[in-house]
């Protein structure tokens, strides 16, 4: 009886400090948490790790898989190259749908190529077949719009985060 009383006297007066600690960790997370702004340049690691970063923060609801499709800039030497095979992709994947659950983001240095590659990408895309898909556009407030009356007849939780 003894031993069990001493046991539970010291977990109860060491409750406080792992309280504590569990604080520390949580006001260490928050200020690492701090969101990413857009790069003012196309340099593709920086929007590389901006896109990361906004798909993270946007993961609330997603028990699934990802599918970013990102353009490098448009002063990329193989830039057409790129947005024609990512358009190839892109209509692939959604074409043969993606399932309630999975994340689709699309983002890029240049909002206006980037909307033009989400609304060609749902194109013949049949209406109601991405219910519980969540649907991230990362851009311009002027493409926004352009991209939701696009997607949204999918099915899709259209979010758009604007690239600041």
């Amino acid at each position: 009886m003894k031993t069990s009383s001493r046991l539970l006297l010291i977990a109860c007066l060491a409750l406080p400090f792992v309280a504590g600690c569990q604080k520390e960790e949580k006001k260490e997370a928050a200020a690492e948490a701090a969101p990413l702004s857009a790069p003012k340049t196309g340099d593709e690691t920086a929007w590389s790790a901006y896109l990361t970063d906004v798909v993270k923060r946007n993961l609330d609801g997603v028990n699934g898989s990802t599918y970013v499709y990102v353009l490098p800039a448009p002063e990329s030497p193989t830039f057409q190259r790129d947005y024609d095979l990512m358009l190839e992709k892109s209509v692939g994947d959604m074409s043969r749908g993606i399932l309630e659950g999975n994340l689709v983001a699309f983002g890029s240095p240049n909002s206006a190529k980037t909307a033009d590659l989400a609304v060609a990408s749902f194109a013949n895309v049949q209406p109601a077949t991405m219910k519980g898909v969540k649907f991230i556009f990362i851009g311009d407030a002027a493409d926004s719009e352009r991209v939701k009356a696009a997607v949204t007849a999918a099915g899709v939780n259209y979010v758009f985060v604007e690239a600041k």
